[in-house]
């Protein structure tokens, strides 16, 4: 919900950094391999509840992962498969921050921890899903050009998920109401998902059957115009 108002301001202050970055020849999937590798820290620190430092890796992963897509586009580096890299590594390391708190106090977190992490399967599937079929049918992006696939909006976004991630770990204690509130905001991101992007797809079918019989039917009234010429 806020991805589109936060990207703008982020992307303004990244660009010297991804400036000095492009100098000294670093590239964009390596910030985002090593972005995840950070991020990755931050379970077993979640495990032995090391909770601020565990805050510092997942900080540090989300800085990484700004800077990862500014330097591709600043470089022209921006690809099909550093957008695929990108976003896989991303879906990993949010998953794996709820499976930290579950290790950390398994009978507290283990219920919460499994319900958020059943509804970030749920935005997840339903989000790349419906990125497939706008790359099929060319839908339009207008809030995230830059993006190399289509960014369904959500009530629950990255910007979100990270201050989650960020309360979950300033308020440990407090990590299943946290877990359970927001799952419930991911279930009414998934119906909206859901609900609009199968009425997009499904008008854009039609619209797509209606172009395609609208062609057939000026291809035959050529034909047979050339073939009334031909006869005459």
């Amino acid at each position: 919900m806020l991805d589109k108002y936060i990207t703008p301001v982020i992307k303004s202050l990244l660009t010297p950094v991804v400036s000095l970055l492009h100098k000294r020849n670093i590239t964009a999937d390596q910030l985002t391999f090593y972005g995840f590798l950070v991020g990755m820290l931050a379970v077993p620190l979640l495990a032995f509840q090391l909770w601020y430092w565990a805050l510092a890796a997942i900080v540090v992963n989300r800085i990484l992962d700004g800077l990862d897509g500014a330097l591709a586009r600043y470089a022209n580096q921006s690809s099909s498969a550093g957008g695929f890299l990108d976003i896989t590594l991303d879906f990993l390391f949010y998953a794996a921050i709820p499976l930290g708190f579950i290790f950390a106090d398994p009978e507290l977190n283990g219920i919460a921890g499994a319900v958020l992490l059943a509804t970030f399967i749920g935005t997840g599937s339903s989000f790349l899903a419906f990125a497939i079929a706008a790359e099929k049918f060319k839908i339009d992006k207008p809030q995230f050009k830059y993006k190399s696939f289509y960014y369904l909006n959500g009530l629950t976004e990255g910007t979100e998920t990270i201050a989650l991630f960020v309360a979950f770990c300033l308020w440990p204690q407090s990590f299943p109401w946290l877990a359970l509130l927001f799952s419930f905001a991911c279930m009414i991101t998934i119906f909206t998902r859901i609900h609009g992007g199968y009425n997009t797809l499904k008008a854009q079918e039609a619209l797509l059957k209606e172009r395609t019989a609208e062609f057939e039917s000026n291809v035959n009234t050529n034909t047979v115009e050339e073939t009334e010429v031909k006869n005459d």
